[in-house]
């Protein structure tokens, strides 16, 4: 069933566990983490990027893809439709295109104007039934376009964010996207502390969930840390399985060639690496 993140991120705070947003490309990989989430009984968000929606040739089109998929395949777990790392005006599409939540990326801005920007689509998610997540601070690196620094956020900042009453939200702590560096520092534990002291139940947001050691991940979460996300993680299982599988030369014999069977085992990857994090997150049962 279709709805915001809101309750789903308030029930994990409550519960010390995560919900895991797993980011969507296309038809497989949306039909894989349904299916994931359905088996182990998780709540879910589908994570989609400014990029992937364009690619999928735009908003409306997931968000019917979305809707027709979670009825078709008799969904009966809490799912969020979220636009990820949105800019202003591509919040306002996916307003439009009738997602359950957003994310407005105010982290370029200066506080000020953050504030005033994010101010204005809380008003609107409110009046829509929508969840909404912020940022403070920047996550390192580059996804579909968006790059960071990788500051680290002002806990102050982040209180006058929070104050506002958005849903959830991000805060750089150290973490990048993609994949992560050998001399990666590690997480600023020291700085998540802070925002969580600071922003009490607020959910926090951890972007760039890929490569982060597990026990960082339950650390993360024990501090706050209500919804994780993972992209990168999906497309290399998926590009790991879908190489094996035409360097086996199963492409070749009989059918092979044939894209359900040829995308079959990297669906089947992903599907194996969602169950995997939502295990880790602690969210297998609590839909």
């Amino acid at each position: 069933m279709l709805v915001s993140a809101k309750e789903m991120l308030e029930k994990a705070v409550a519960g010390h566990y995560a919900i895991g947003q797993f980011n969507i490309n296309n038809l497989e990989w949306t039909k894989a983490i349904l299916t994931a989430a359905e088996e182990t009984k998780s709540p879910v968000i589908l994570g989609v990027s400014e990029g992937a929606g364009k690619y999928m040739t735009g908003f409306k089109t997931v968000q019917d893809m979305v809707a027709a998929m979670v009825e078709e395949m008799g969904i009966t777990v809490p799912v969020a439709t979220h636009l990820d790392h949105g800019s202003y005006d591509g919040c306002k599409k996916c307003i439009e295109a009738g997602f359950t939540s957003i994310m407005f990326d105010g982290s370029k801005y200066p506080i000020e104007e953050n504030v005033a920007k994010t101010k204005e689509l809380i008003a609107i998610c409110r009046e829509k039934g929508m969840s909404l997540e912020a940022e403070v601070g920047s996550i390192g690196g580059e996804e579909d376009g968006v790059v960071g620094q990788g500051e680290c956020a002002d806990p102050n900042e982040c209180k006058m964010i929070a104050d506002l009453g958005v849903d959830m939200l991000a805060a750089g702590i150290g973490n990048i996207h993609g994949k992560y560096p050998e001399n990666w520092a590690g997480l600023s534990f020291e700085t998540l502390d802070a925002i969580q002291k600071l922003t009490g139940d607020m959910p926090l947001v951890l972007h760039g969930g890929t490569g982060i050691p597990d026990d960082m991940i339950k650390k993360a979460i024990d501090l706050g840390v209500a919804k994780i996300n993972v992209n990168t993680e999906c497309q290399l299982v998926f590009a790991d399985a879908t190489r094996e599988y035409i360097e086996a030369g199963k492409d070749r014999e009989g059918k092979g060639f044939d894209p359900r069977k040829l995308l079959k085992p990297g669906y089947e990857a992903i599907i194996a690496k969602v169950k995997e994090k939502m295990e880790l997150f602690g969210s297998v049962g609590k839909a």
